[in-house]
Order: C-alpha cells, then sequence, then structure tokens
C-alpha cells in the first residue's frame, strides 16, 4: 500500500520560480486525437504519476514532452521556467533539463554510453573530466555492473539493465525533469527497489521533479508520489494524493471513474 508522502528535503540546487508547466495540451498521431487538453505544473522536488488504463495516452505524453515528430501537438503549451519547450528540438529541450526515461530503450551499436553522456555535457557547457567517475558512482548505487559500462549503449543488455542505464544517465546528466514512461518495467523487486531510491534520492538532493506514468503501485512503494493523475481518453479525469493509488487497486479504473 501507498503512505502519505513525507516531508521532502530540498537540496542546494537553486531553484526559485523552477517549474515545468503543461498547458491545455491536445496530441495528435496521424491524425487522431490522442490527448485532449492536459495541463499539469510540476515544481522541484516533486513527483507526479500518471496513471490510467492501456490506450489513455499515457506514453504520447511522454514522446509529445520531448518531441517525437510522430506525435503533433495542435494545441497548448509546455514550459520549462518559462521557456518554450514546444519551439526547441528534443536534444535542444533536453539541454535545456528535461529528461526521458524510455519505456523500450534502444540499442545504439558503435557508440558507448561514456561518450554520449560527455558529448551531452560538452554540449551543455558542463565539466566533462568528471563523466567517468560520476559512471562509476551511479553504477555502484543502482547495482549497474562496471563491466556493462564499456558495451556499445544498450547493446545485448536485459530490460533491467536498460533500466537502470536509463537511470545512471539521469544521474549523470543532473536533469531538472525527468519523465519517467514506464520505469518499472522489466524490473525484478531488487532492480525495482534499487532504481526507485537512487530517483528518490534525486528528488531530496538535486530537487528533481519527475512526472512518473506506470501501471502499477509498486513503483510508488519506494518512490513518494506528490500527486496522482487518472488519465482516460486522452484527459485527466481525476487528481489527488498518494491514497488514490490504494483506492484504485480497491476499486480498479471503471468504479473509480464511474464508467
Amino acid at each position: 500500500m501507498v503512505g502519505v508522502n513525507r516531508w521532502r528535503k530540498r537540496g542546494d540546487r537553486d531553484m526559485t520560480n523552477s517549474s515545468l508547466v503543461i498547458k491545455n495540451l491536445h496530441v495528435s498521431v496521424s491524425g487522431k486525437p490522442i490527448l485532449k487538453g492536459i495541463n499539469l505544473e510540476i515544481l522541484p522536488g516533486e513527483v507526479h504519476v500518471v496513471m490510467g488504463p492501456n490506450g489513455s495516452g499515457k506514453s504520447t505524453l511522454s514522446y509529445a514532452l520531448m518531441g517525437h515528430p510522430k506525435y503533433e501537438v495542435t494545441e497548448g503549451e509546455v514550459t520549462l521556467d518559462g521557456k518554450d519547450m514546444l519551439a526547441l528540438p528534443s536534444w535542444q529541450r533536453a539541454q535545456a533539463g528535461l529528461f526521458l526515461c524510455l519505456q523500450h530503450p534502444i540499442e545504439v551499436p558503435g557508440v558507448t554510453l561514456e561518450s554520449v553522456l560527455t558529448e551531452s555535457a560538452r554540449a551543455a557547457g558542463r565539466e566533462t573530466s568528471t563523466i567517468k567517475k560520476q559512471m562509476l558512482e551511479e553504477a555502484e548505487s543502482i547495482g549497474f555492473e562496471e563491466k556493462l559500462l564499456e558495451r556499445p549503449m544498450n547493446v545485448d543488455l536485459s530490460g533491467g539493465e536498460k533500466k537502470r542505464n536509463e537511470t545512471l544517465q539521469l544521474g549523470v546528466l543532473s536533469a531538472r525533469y525527468a519523465v519517467l514512461d514506464e520505469i518499472d518495467s522489466g524490473l525484478d523487486v531488487d532492480a525495482l527497489a534499487a532504481v526507485s531510491q537512487r530517483i528518490q534520492g534525486f528528488t531530496h538532493d538535486q530537487n528533481l521533479g519527475v512526472l512518473a506514468i506506470t501501471h502499477f503501485s509498486r513503483l510508488l512503494e519506494v518512490l513518494e508520489p506528490d500527486k496522482i493523475h487518472i488519465l482516460n481518453d486522452g484527459c485527466i479525469q481525476l487528481t489527488g494524493g498518494p491514497e488514490l493509488v490504494n483506492q484504485l487497486e480497491e476499486e480498479g479504473y471503471q468504479v473509480l471513474l464511474g464508467n
């Protein structure tokens, strides 16, 4: 069962007036409307969770936020600290501090993880000499074997190893807001605990704001949600605190949404 969220100690990063704001977001795929007016505001250190039935638009939200060309924004706005994210290509959204943990991380043969993280840091004007040290520290914190760091990115990794790899990248890049698209998918109990604890640590130590998309409440046994949003038919139809997850487990979507 998911308990009531504890008071959250903010980290040292200056996040004065920072926010990720989604206003009246409408998104279509191949001309078919999927999202029909999403409104969310996430502040530093907050964890917002989006749940909902299959086909409700959860993954569409994550891909639209990062600028996947298949997902056409037809109305609305997304801003990070007042900057228009929708006007930027995906790589500039990433530089602004937005990070997407993919539901199905892709393999990139011939490209090492270290080279990706080094170039990302360099493009953002950050120090690159400590990247390897940071990688080793993050790998140790989540139980990601050091030898896997030398492989081409995600090549021949299991589903759980790929999710740990995504979490490692999130830590090294020091993102400001993370969209977690079913990061719990494919994780066993131990891996889920390690990944959830590390992300929870980011919210405390780095003031990371999180938008977590999930089907299962088990992710929230460690990751402490501030708000739960129930998405259905492209709209957020219900918002509440952590107790909403317990109600969902007991009643199901049909009863909870009055269908």
